[in-house]
């Protein structure tokens, strides 16, 4: 936050300065530019237009980056004499150089080296840390120079360093801070809630990649040497706690040896700084993790050097196209000028580039392989070969803006008691043939990206909107289970098949829950969405009514049968129709008519899962969520054992029939439940696809939060390419498709695409809501609310928002008013008390104790860096 601050009174200082822009000597920038050789600049120019793909080595060894660029090993002749020539102009070395790919191999099969994906801390870019392969001990990366010019997300090889140089942490504060570090990085915070883009959830628990400074998540196994000594006196602390004033705790530390995989884009978001008497300009990027990088002057605006103030608040991106070993800074090019900071559609634009979003018009050639004769419709030959379903009353309940309808619903009471159950998705595989342009492109988008605004589709608008889309009153093709159940949800017998629809009707969550709340009640034509006159309104109300009784059956038996869900709040927002700024928001409200829904798209997915492991047991693409980091989980149960909170750890069921135990019986129950569960998200790991004959371990295909053997997805595939192969899969055990042509390594690598875009989009998701978020408070702030305490370190504590459901860090050192702070902690119960200075001199200061749960008031105010807001807790007699 203060290094932000510091930039942006930088750029107000040059808005002021430009008719002369020469920066002091004192100039940290300057200083370190000077180092910078122009001539080595210019020459690395030429190489600009080499392609950057990465080169593979065969299976045996680890990826090699591209030539000349982090994590390389093969360098220009230019570069090669750049490291062989001796002599005064010869610079120092500021990064060590690559280990070779067979010294790599070598090292790894040893067990010398660790692979892993590299997070780095957004609020201390210095901070970074690698996950160790036994799931219990984080290898801490300590300054730039250990990471080796790799960037947040890269699949690196780190290398250990000896004992000596591991990280001394002196005292418990040291460890917190540390601890604090390492959550806040790659996978913080878990918000384990459902991650459809739309409150249709298909999946129970997905864990949620966030960089968000806010969160805490990924533990550390801090190795204690010698705990205390035994003469070691003890010292008491300020509440006259007993500890030793020598403990020595180590965090082990490691360096980056090789860069595996680039996962991170190159491309950051940020302002251009004018550097005189230089043919290149300083691009410092808002992501802090992401390095200074020099840009040719001619990528910059035409008047950039001599009117630099007019540009020190336009958004440019820049892709880093070459990082020397030589120099702090990476080399690269402008890609494009966003507009002004702090508007919606450049930043939003700045994130897309960021996370590498195609959000690209889909070119002719993949036009081209849609139906050109408009309107379409189903060819004959082709109802012929399908089940025909257009007379049964189908249905969709879905978001009232909902425009991409990919799953119906059907429930039809048979003689005997029992009921006819289908689920019935949208038949992309149909359109999407395997190998042609437009399944080449909806492969590497894998997801469609969804925006508070906007959607950026996976598949061009025809498919998503009509071809595919399940619109009513209209033919479709279609994916069908069938079951027949019994009113206890027993299913006595299913079905699968291609088959061909008509919705009767379009309903919204808002609608399906009227009908939920009047069972009794006769609707009349007027209350509901145009509706198929073959299919009266009170045939539609009793099939939703007998969707819900069952989805209340099934739902009971997963949590009894030891299944978790862990709820997060989920922010909403109203736009305004002709500007799209957000006029308010609020927290959605996750009732039945989502619960109906999301059961039957469960058990489709469940039952597709065991038909395609069945009929192809090395080929099905599967989804698996880990169960949680168990080192996390003995700290937190010591931790809500020290808070007096009966949590049981010891599987899926137990922790969610602990969390729905009563928190006390007031107003703030929800609030301390909500707070209760983000602790118990941290320790929780992704959930990712896989291909079965690859992970060769069936212990190992298990979905945790779920409790089932296996889990995939299938009822999503307008935006979802991993459902466009379970739908090919699908096709072909039951005889209605080809084989799919992709070995069960390909099949692999596009589940490990399919989950890096997934984790990309859901980052995505979560910057555009902070963005309008903080917009919003802008232009209505200040806002206020209650607060809920949710965690704490020594300098500072997290709150959520009870009012608007977000989290928000609050900093002792940014209370006005407040005298003093004091951090303790007892065991693992951590506090804090703040002194105010009294506003009465005739009174003394007022003190303010704060724990886990405590309520206090905030206040959120927009910062001026643009897009930020910062919380600030009001003094205890202002609270009211």
């Amino acid at each position: 936050m203060e290094s932000m601050k510091g930039r942006s009174s930088a750029r107000s200082r040059e808005a002021k300065r430009d008719q002369h822009p020469i920066p002091s000597q004192k100039d940290a920038y300057a200083r370190l530019l000077s180092q910078h050789q122009s001539i080595k600049f210019r020459s690395y120019l030429e190489q600009f237009s080499q392609p950057t793909s990465l080169i593979h080595d065969d299976e045996t060894g680890p990826q090699r980056p591209p030539a000349c660029f982090p994590g390389s090993n093969m360098c220009s002749s230019n570069e090669k004499a750049k490291k062989t020539r001796g002599g005064r102009g010869s610079k120092k070395r500021v990064f060590e150089e690559y280990m070779s790919v067979h010294d790599v191999s070598s090292g790894l099969k040893r067990g010398e080296l660790i692979q892993g994906s590299l997070r780095i801390n957004p609020r201390k870019f210095q901070e970074a840390f690698v996950p160790s392969p036994d799931g219990t001990a984080d290898i801490f990366l300590d300054g730039v120079v250990s990471r080796n010019r790799a960037l947040t997300g890269d699949v690196v090889v780190v290398q250990v360093l000896p004992p000596e140089q591991w990280k001394v942490l002196k005292s418990e504060a040291d460890v917190e801070g540390l601890n604090t570090s390492q959550s806040a990085l790659g996978q913080t915070p878990l918000k384990l809630k459902t991650t459809e883009p739309s409150p249709t959830p298909d999946v129970i628990v997905e864990a949620q990649y966030s960089g968000d400074e806010d969160g805490l998540a990924q533990g550390v196994r801090n190795i204690s040497l010698q705990g205390k000594a035994p003469d070691t006196p003890q010292k008491a602390d300020h509440d006259g706690n007993s500890r030793a004033s020598t403990e020595r705790v180590l965090q082990r530390t490691g360096k980056v040896v090789y860069i595996v995989e680039q996962k991170h884009s190159r491309a950051a978001s940020g302002f251009i700084k004018f550097l005189p008497d230089k043919n290149f300009a300083m691009f410092a990027p808002v992501d802090h993790r992401v390095p200074r990088v020099n840009v040719p002057l001619a990528d910059c605006p035409a008047d950039f050097a001599s009117r630099p103030g007019d540009y020190a608040n336009t958004l440019f991106v820049c892709r880093i196209t070459h990082w020397p070993a030589d120099n702090n800074f990476a080399e690269g090019r402008l890609a494009k000028t966003l507009g002004q900071a702090g508007e919606i559609e450049p930043e939003t634009e700045g994130i897309l580039m960021e996370y590498d979003v195609d959000f690209s018009e889909f070119s002719d050639d993949v036009l081209a392989c849609l139906p050109q004769a408009l309107p379409w419709t189903i060819p004959p030959e082709e109802i012929a070969r399908r089940r025909d379903l257009r007379k049964e009353c189908i249905f969709t309940i879905d978001p009232a803006t909902a425009r991409d309808l990919d799953d119906a619903l059907s429930c039809k009471q048979l003689p005997d008691g029992n009921f006819e159950v289908g689920v019935h998705i949208a038949d992309v595989s149909y359109f999407v043939e395997e190998g042609n342009a437009l399944d080449f492109i909806a492969s590497r988008r894998a997801t469609s990206v969804y925006l508070v605004q906007k959607v950026i589709p996976m598949l061009p608008r025809l498919l998503c909107e009509e071809l595919c889309s399940l619109n009513p009153l209209t033919d479709r093709l279609t994916f069908s289970v069938i079951w027949k159940l019994s009113p206890e949800g027993k299913i006595l017998s299913e079905w699968f098949g291609r088959s061909v629809i008509r919705s009767c009707i379009k309903l919204s969550y808002d609608h399906a829950q009227s009908l939920i709340d009047a069972p009794d009640k006769l609707f009349t034509v007027e209350e509901l969405p145009p509706c198929d006159p073959e299919h009266p309104i009170d045939e539609i109300h009793q099939a939703v009514l007998n969707l819900h009784a069952i989805a209340k059956r099934l739902r009971a038996q997963r949590f009894e049968g030891g299944a978790l869900r862990l709820d997060q709040l989920k922010l909403a927002f109203t736009l305004d129709r002709e500007s799209g700024m957000p006029q308010g928001c609020y927290i959605y409200q996750y009732r039945d008519s989502n619960k109906l829904v999301e059961e039957f798209m469960l058990l489709a997915n469940m039952a597709t899962a065991h038909q395609l492991y069945r009929t192809f047991p090395e080929l099905a693409l599967l989804r698996r969520h880990p169960p949680p980091q168990t080192k996390m989980i003995d700290d937190l149960q010591e931790f809500c054992d020290q808070m007096g909170l009966n949590i049981d750890f010891s599987s899926a069921g137990a922790l969610h029939n602990s969390l729905h135990e009563t928190l006390g019986n007031d107003e703030y129950t929800s609030a301390r439940k909500e707070v209760l569960t983000n602790m118990c998200s941290r320790p929780m790991q992704m959930a990712v696809y896989f291909c079965t004959g690859v992970l060769k371990d069936e212990t190992l295909f298990r979905h945790y939060a779920l409790n089932v053997p296996l889990y995939t997805h299938f009822t999503s595939p307008i935006r979802r390419y991993a459902d466009v192969i379970v739908h090919r899969l699908l096709a072909a055990s039951i005889g209605a498709g080809s084989r799919l042509g992709l070995t069960g390594e390909e099949v692999h690598k596009q589940a490990t695409h399919c989950n890096d875009k997934k984790t990309a989009s859901k980052r995505v998701q979560e910057l555009s809501s902070e963005l309008f978020f903080s917009v919003f408070v802008k232009e209505s702030g200040p806002l206020e609310s209650e607060a809920m305490v949710m965690g704490m370190l020594d300098q500072s504590f997290d709150v959520l928002v009870l009012r608007y459901g977000v989290q928000k860090r609050i900093y002792c050192n940014a209370l006005e008013g407040l005298e003093s702070h004091h951090y303790r902690k007892v065991g693992k119960r951590p506090e804090m008390t703040l002194v105010w200075a009294a506003e009465d001199p005739t009174k003394g200061p007022i003190r303010q104790e704060l724990s886990i749960f405590t309520l206090i008031d905030v206040q959120l105010r927009a910062d001026k860096v643009p897009t930020k807001y910062s919380a600030v807790t009001k003094r205890p007699e202002q609270a009211q």
